[in-house]
């Protein structure tokens, strides 16, 4: 058995600090339950960064579904900024306050993944950024982790059963493992494509044996026009300056005529290893800076108790709007019971992010596809800056 909590314990509020336990236990001997409202921001963002991407709501859906509360939530994937309210919940608080710590670690986590995911890509531009990251995790998590990943902007996920729930195509080349067991890049790779179906692409490993840019040439040579892309996963202790050995590869394919072949580069890539790297590299394997990415610190607060303002100090109490032009994404944050001119000073329109979501038991809006999702945070990103 896996050290992983069961669903019903996680949706029945065991997966809590015993500190919420204690405080039902006090509100129900003393007879004291109040209605309440409560809203999840966060207030600082890993690296002091400017966005994030929100996710995990999904998941908050099965762990609220049931429960008699009323909950506004901004969409899956919506690009947040800092003190922004992503999710408000009001109801009596005894209704869901044991279930704090589980709803915070579904979209902290999960919201992390995306960020970085999207940070990524948003470096990448459009080259392909595929998530390999799966052995870093816990393999009960990986879906949940590579889903955040490709809603964040990754062009494919590696796992098989990932995939399958995201209703891709896994992404993958080789392993050092199968050019060890044949002894030689050049012999690995031609069994690759005898045995694998056509429709993957031939991607070639040339980092195992040799000097790169000699594999390189040899399987070109040995492959042709078959041959896609050449990978380098060259370890940190042999890299040197990894931007030179690629550009020896890249120069020695073109000079004999291999000018298709593309490169792609994995292990130890990140944001800014993709920004440096862009000039000569078609595609990117990201791993451990996606999958264990920084968390998103949210916390949820209570703003209301009884319909009168009341916070906690360093919090804004009340209940709040937040407003995204949808010309030029200039962000706003005002009183519920404020009317406000939604014309923006670009002359666009502001429109809400928090939305009504959850009430009398019922879903107010259907899921959406994780390849909508990654649209719609793709669409976003053109406007953000990395």
């Amino acid at each position: 058995m896996f050290y992983v909590a069961d669903f019903d314990d996680i949706k029945k509020g065991r997966i809590t600090d015993v500190y919420f336990v204690k405080t039902l236990e006090i509100l129900r001997k003393k007879g004291i339950d109040k209605w309440v409202r409560a809203e999840f921001i966060v207030k600082r963002l890993p690296e002091g960064k400017s966005w994030a991407v929100f996710t995990g709501i999904e998941e908050v859906a099965k762990i609220i579904d049931g429960l008699n509360i009323k909950v506004r939530a901004m969409k899956e994937g919506t690009i947040i900024k800092p003190y922004q309210p992503v999710l408000e919940i009001e109801g009596m608080y005894t209704e869901f306050g044991i279930l704090e710590t589980t709803i915070l670690g579904l979209i902290c986590q999960s919201s992390g993944v995306a960020t970085k995911a999207a940070r990524c890509k948003k470096a990448a531009g459009k080259r392909p950024v595929m998530s390999f990251g799966a052995r870093r995790i816990h393999p009960a998590i990986a879906p949940m982790i590579e889903r955040s990943a490709f809603i964040g902007g990754c062009d494919g996920v590696s796992v098989v059963y990932d995939a399958e729930v995201l209703g891709e195509e896994p992404a993958g080349t080789m392993p050092h493992a199968l050019i060890l067991l044949f002894g030689d890049t050049v012999e690995a790779t031609k069994a690759f494509d005898e045995v694998i179906d056509k429709k993957f692409k031939r991607v070639s490993l040339i980092d195992t044996f040799n000097d790169e840019k000699i594999e390189a040439i040899r399987v070109a040579e040995a492959l042709k026009d078959k041959l896609y892309a050449v990978r380098l996963d060259t370890p940190s202790t042999r890299r040197g300056d990894f931007l030179k050995i690629i550009e020896e590869v890249r120069w020695e394919l073109d000079i004999r005529g291999f000018n298709h072949v593309k490169i792609f580069v994995s292990g130890g890539v990140d944001e800014y290893k993709i920004a440096q790297l862009n000039p000569l590299v078609d595609a990117y394997g990201v791993g451990t800076s996606i999958t264990n990415a920084r968390v998103i610190d949210f916390a949820m607060d209570i703003i209301e108790i009884e319909g009168k303002p009341i916070s906690k100090r360093g919090k804004m109490s009340g209940v709040k709007r937040v407003l995204r032009c949808q010309d030029c994404y200039a962000d706003m944050i005002v009183p519920m019971n404020r009317d406000v001119d939604l014309k923006c000073n670009c002359g666009g329109i502001m429109t809400d992010l928090l939305l009504p979501w959850y009430e009398n038991g019922s879903f107010l809006t259907e899921n959406k596809t994780p390849q909508e999702m990654r649209r719609y945070v793709l669409e976003q990103l053109e406007h953000f800056e990395l």
